[in-house]
């Protein structure tokens, strides 16, 4: 289990498993485990779209947002838990985040 703060530098493409997608922020250590959530069947798949994004202040926000909701799966993980988006400042930074890389 990940108990360290997760800073975020990559924009993924997951595919749930009804074959919809969605966004969502990313490190190396959480995009290995959306690949192991691929593997054992949990999500359909899990695309790389931007590397290296700046740090900006929206993405500070929604880091901040997910570190205090969400515990990052240890690898012996049995679900995949989406991190939902609150309407307001965290979907806001969200969207903002996308439209400064070129996504969605």
């Amino acid at each position: 289990m990940a108990e360290k703060y997760q800073t975020f530098d990559i924009i993924e493409e997951i595919t749930r498993l009804d074959g919809t997608t969605y966004y969502e922020l990313a490190n190396i250590f959480m995009n290995g485990r959306a690949e192991l959530a691929a593997n054992r069947g949990f999500i359909k798949q899990v695309r790389i779209l931007q590397l290296n994004i700046p740090h900006s202040n929206a993405i500070q926000t929604y880091e901040a947002y997910i570190n205090e909701r969400y515990t990052m799966p240890a690898v012996d993980f049995d679900h995949w838990e989406e991190w939902k988006k609150e309407d307001g400042a965290v979907a806001q930074a969200f969207q903002e985040i996308l439209k400064a890389n070129h996504i969605g």
